[in-house]
């Protein structure tokens, strides 16, 4: 039977993983790999839930429970759903762009890297990638295009912030994810020999004049590439674009010189994806 609680303010202490929590504190507040995120919209819940993802508990408006518990499976049937009047529900900082239903959700183990690239021909790497709405593009061009899997290094946006999750549509539960390194030591060194000792050949993205076009026959004939795609604004340091195999480019006209990075992101995944 749903176990459905009805509020009257926002203070309530079991609201804190949605009113008072920030995403690091959410994602830290029991042993890391225990974490807590925030899922939001029926069709990313969905989703989420179809990876395995475990639900805690959900926070809606009265008209959105049902087609909620439709996509719950039956063990979490009885999670805690909160509900109150929208006039109640809109104390909530940003409840308005949730599109009615929040879930929050324990995070899920994520393969380690080695487990990630053991099959891949072609994963994309994220190098402190800061933006959430840009990470979130990135794995829905990756999940849609080709790409086997994506890394983030350790100063890159976390894939399953709030923002990230909901721009990437569920696609963070679809492609194979997992963080290369746990220090921002790590990358670009010794991440880069880690993906070569894997098989993988190394490109950055970068407008450098060494760097050849995306649709040189050389890189599509590569059998294991991975992709690294840099910040805005700075893209790639230097350190990783002389530590790479390839640098690489899009050709473009008009006198354009780069576009943003999740744009970009999908016509290179396009124009690498495997072809056999």
């Amino acid at each position: 039977m749903a176990n459905i609680i009805e509020i009257h303010n926002l203070s309530d202490p079991a609201l804190a993983a949605y009113t008072q929590l920030t995403h690091a504190q959410l994602r830290n507040r029991l042993e890391p790999e225990k974490g807590i995120f925030i899922a939001e919209s029926t069709k990313v819940i969905a989703c989420a839930l179809r990876a395995g993802c475990q639900p805690v508990s959900a926070l809606m408006e009265r008209n959105h429970i049902q087609s909620f518990l439709a996509h719950v499976p039956e063990q979490y049937a009885d999670i805690p759903i909160y509900t109150a009047d929208r006039e109640v529900l809109a104390g909530l900082t940003g409840y308005q762009v949730t599109r009615g239903v929040l879930c929050a959700m324990l995070r899920p183990v994520q393969p380690s890297v080695e487990e990630l690239c053991r099959t891949a021909r072609r994963i994309a790497v994220l190098e402190d990638i800061t933006d959430a709405t840009n990470v979130g593009a990135i794995f829905r061009s990756a999940a849609a295009l080709g790409m086997d899997g994506v890394l983030v290094t350790p100063s890159c946006c976390d894939p399953l912030y709030r923002r990230a999750v909901r721009v990437s549509m569920g696609t963070v539960f679809q492609i194979p994810w997992a963080q290369i390194g746990s220090e921002p030591s790590q990358w670009p060194q010794p991440g880069l020999s880690r993906l070569n000792e894997m098989g993988f050949r190394t490109v950055a993205m970068a407008l450098t004049d060494e760097s050849v076009s995306i649709d040189d026959p050389v890189l599509a004939q590569e059998e294991k590439l991975a992709i690294i795609l840099g910040t805005e604004g700075d893209g790639l340091s230097a350190h990783t674009i002389a530590g790479c195999d390839y640098t690489a480019r899009i050709p473009m006209l008009h006198g354009v010189d780069s576009l943003n990075v999740a744009a970009a992101g999908a016509v290179i995944f396009w124009q690498l994806r495997p072809r056999t």
